[in-house]
């Protein structure tokens, strides 16, 4: 899948734990675990960014002909 396919699962994981569903969970807050997934899924995508603009930086090899 990828970092940022998860990164974005995450995210939308989150946002709907946040927004859409009421789960009551004894001892876990809904609203933190959403934040928390949120947070991780947005980190998660800014490393998958960083290592697509890494890996395109390097260049096209020349040929030696």
């Amino acid at each position: 899948m990828g970092y940022i396919g998860g990164g974005v699962v995450l995210v939308v994981i989150g946002a709907i734990l946040m927004y859409a569903v009421e789960v009551s969970i004894p001892g876990i807050d809904s609203n933190t675990l959403a934040v928390i997934l949120i947070a991780a899924g947005v980190v998660l995508f800014v490393i998958g960014l960083l290592f697509a603009m890494r890996s395109r930086s390097r260049g096209v090899p020349r040929d030696r002909y």
